[in-house]
């Protein structure tokens, strides 16, 4: 049967932005997906997205076809797994772009500075830039770690709603790395509640004993990120504390522009 002039003309109608109209259809749908937790039914995509539902089912046809979706037993739609590749090189990919504003928070802190993202239920180091301290914190890249013990996890969560914070408690378990470790969700939750009134999260001795750590999330960030700072707890007092969460936030909004610039390299 020979495609109707609207389905060819759909693919490649140029879109407001001087693009593709239907890639950006067919990118706006992954991002739907993954912000409904991975999997979806069409219905539920034409509902969010308002496009009908000829016109997803044309678009998630190609993605099957090219491993980036797949079609479930239940004829729901998932992430595929061609995806995972895509991902794992613009992880390694952030750290790269990050480097240049920890390195900054180490000149003008003199602590340790990481960047970590939130992968399924675990935080991962994507990138360090080390203190020039002979006594100072290391945390190999590519790490993982649980967020109820990290200073990153806390600020990656802290506006997480409640339920999905115990859901993810549930399945990792609170297991406790020094006697400072929170191990219940209700005292989670709570610190939680200090993050969001105080603007930046604490580990103090919670992940590993005499190691004060202070992070914020990047705002708006394409991928949930936090970036933080941390040393040995004689270094980072409070008073130390409160010129350091400054250039935390200042550094993690200058960050977050950068990410989102989409103006063309000339």
């Amino acid at each position: 049967m020979p495609t109707s002039s609207a389905s060819a003309t759909d693919a490649a109608k140029p879109a407001a932005s001087g693009g593709v109209q239907s890639l950006e259809r067919a990118f706006d749908l992954l991002e739907r997906m993954a912000d409904a937790g991975g999997e979806v039914g069409l219905s539920e995509l034409s509902a969010s997205s308002g496009l009908p539902l000829p016109t997803i089912h044309r678009l998630m046809r190609t993605l099957v076809a090219c491993g980036y979706v797949r079609q479930q037993s239940n004829r729901r739609y998932a992430l595929g797994p061609r995806l995972i590749r895509l991902g794992e090189s613009a992880s390694r990919l952030l750290g790269t772009w990050a480097r240049p504003y920890l390195a900054r928070l180490v000149e003008e802190t003199g602590e340790t500075a990481n960047m970590a993202l939130l992968d399924g239920d675990e935080i991962v180091y994507v990138a360090q830039v080390p203190s020039k301290h002979s006594m100072r914190m290391f945390t190999e890249v590519g790490r993982r770690v649980l967020p109820h013990s990290t200073g990153v996890g806390k600020a990656l969560l802290a506006h997480t709603p409640a339920d999905e914070v115990r859901a993810l408690l549930s399945r990792t378990g609170m297991p406790a790395a020094t006697e400072k470790t929170i191990t219940t969700p209700e005292e989670f939750l709570a610190a939680l509640e200090q993050v969001r009134r105080a603007g930046y999260a604490v580990d103090d001795s919670e992940q590993e004993i005499g190691v004060r750590c202070l992070a914020v999330s990047v705002p708006d960030s394409p991928t949930a990120a936090a970036i933080s700072i941390s040393g040995p707890a004689g270094r980072v007092t409070e008073k130390a504390t409160e010129k350091i969460v400054p250039i935390l936030q200042e550094v993690a909004h200058e960050l977050s522009t950068a990410l989102a610039s989409t103006s063309p390299q000339s």
